[in-house]
C-alpha cells in the first residue's frame, strides 16, 4: 500500500474514532464492531515490509512490544468509557477525560517505540501502526461491549468508567 494511503487511512480512522468516542451514542452490543479492526489488520498484514528483514529480531520485538502496549491501552481505554442506561432503557456510552488521556498515552507509547526503533536503525513500517490501531480498536470494543453486557445482566442503571 502506498505510504500516503497508509498515513491517510491511519489519520482518518484515528480522527473518526476519537470524535465518535467523545460524543454520547447509543450502544448496540449486537453490532459488528470487529469489522473495521479486521479490515485494518488485514491491510497491515499484507505489507511485506511489516518486519525489517535486515534486523528481524529487533523488528519483531518492537512489533510485539507495540502490540502488547496497545492491548494494555485498549483495555484501559475501554474502562474509561462511561456507560449508562437512559430512561428509554437503552445503553449509552461516552468517552471521558480519562479516555483522552488513554488515547494520548497510546500515542506517547507508539512514539517511544518508534524512537527506540530509529535508535536501533530498524525500519518500522507504517503498517505496524495500522496493525496496532486495529488491535487497539478491537480490544477497546471488546471491553466496552463486555461491560455493557454485564451491566445489562446485572440490571444496573449506571456504569461509570
Amino acid at each position: 500500500m502506498p505510504a500516503l494511503v497508509d498515513v491517510v487511512v491511519i489519520i482518518a480512522v484515528a480522527v473518526l474514532v476519537v470524535r465518535r468516542q467523545m460524543r454520547a451514542r447509543r450502544l448496540d452490543t449486537e453490532r459488528r464492531f470487529w469489522v473495521l479492526p479486521l479490515v485494518l489488520g488485514g491491510l497491515a498484514l499484507r505489507d511485506p515490509a511489516l518486519v525489517d528483514h535486515a534486523h528481524p529480531v529487533a523488528s519483531v520485538a518492537l512489533l510485539a512490544g507495540g502490540l502488547l502496549a496497545v492491548l494494555a491501552t485498549g483495555c484501559v481505554w475501554g474502562w474509561t468509557v462511561r456507560i449508562w442506561r437512559a430512561e428509554d432503557g437503552g445503553l449509552w456510552a461516552r468517552g471521558t477525560r480519562a479516555t483522552v488521556a488513554a488515547w494520548s498515552g497510546t500515542v506517547v507509547v507508539r512514539l517511544g517505540l518508534f524512537g527506540v526503533g530509529a535508535a536501533l536503525h530498524v525500519h518500522q513500517s507504517r503498517s505496524s501502526l495500522l496493525l496496532g490501531l486495529a488491535v487497539l480498536l478491537l480490544v477497546r470494543s471488546l471491553v466496552v461491549n463486555w461491560r455493557a453486557r454485564v451491566s445489562e445482566g446485572a440490571g444496573r442503571t449506571v456504569v461509570a468508567g
